[in-house]
């Protein structure tokens, strides 16, 4: 429930808009939120409601039109490209439905191209146990099944020790076993490093394992459910 702990972030009014005039686009319409540190929070709706705008300014990669994203005291709708480069660096983990992985690189190797820049990462083979590929760290991504290179690329995201995780339909390109394996592993890393996760998806199946769901509709927040209770992953069914 809200209020129980500190907030990691703090949204006011926040609207995107794309393009101008007849042709603009209003991707996301005076948001007011605060996402709780350690908390899971589901973001669901239809494609083109404005989820993922949403995700990709809490993360430093797109900008708001106005209003204010404030993650710990830092407001990030005002830093320069440079503070947002360090805080994406040293704050977020990303998690998207394309892998990204580098072929020519064994999971280990992907997950330190992390670590090298990160300002205190735990150790590669840490990371990769952690999601479950401890014995997978020599292989290759085209050695690795779908779900596995997944979990590569989580273990890549929270290799940094991140404050925030922010997932993307990290499940979307998955079977409903493996989609689960990969939450179970969210699930798992969140609880470990008390993390916070915002996670975009389609997957209403999805929505029993979070804090809180919000529902995104046309640019806006159309519904907000908390959960004191969430399901574990392992307990759901896709």
């Amino acid at each position: 429930m809200p209020g129980q702990k500190e907030p990691c972030f703090s949204i006011k009014g926040l609207s995107r808009t794309y393009g101008k005039g007849s042709a603009a686009v209003h991707a996301l319409r005076g948001i007011d939120l605060t996402i709780n540190t350690g908390e899971m929070v589901v973001l669901l709706g239809p494609s083109g409601s404005g989820k993922s705008t949403f995700l990709n300014i809490l993360g430093g990669l797109d900008c708001a039109t106005s209003g204010s994203v404030n993650f710990k005291g830092a407001d990030v709708t005002a830093m320069s490209d440079r503070e947002l480069t360090q805080y994406r660096r040293n704050h977020v983990g990303f998690i998207f439905q394309n892998y990204n992985l580098m072929p020519g690189l064994t999971a280990a190797e992907n997950v330190r191209l992390i670590t090298e820049i990160a300002a205190a990462p735990m150790p590669a083979s840490e990371a990769l146990e952690l999601v479950g590929l401890g014995e997978r760290q020599d292989h290759f991504p085209a050695q690795l099944s779908g779900g596995e290179q997944q979990r590569v690329a989580i273990a890549r995201a929270i290799a940094k020790q991140p404050d925030v995780m922010l997932c993307d339909e990290p499940t979307g390109a998955l079977d409903s076993k493996t989609s689960q394996k990969i939450l179970m592993a969210i699930e798992t890393v969140a609880e470990k490093l008390g993390t916070t996760v915002v996670m975009v998806t389609h997957h209403q199946g999805i929505a029993p394992i979070a804090n809180r769901v919000i529902r995104f509709r046309d640019g806006q927040m159309e519904r907000e459910d908390f959960q004191e209770n969430p399901l574990s992953a392992k307990d759901i069914e896709l």
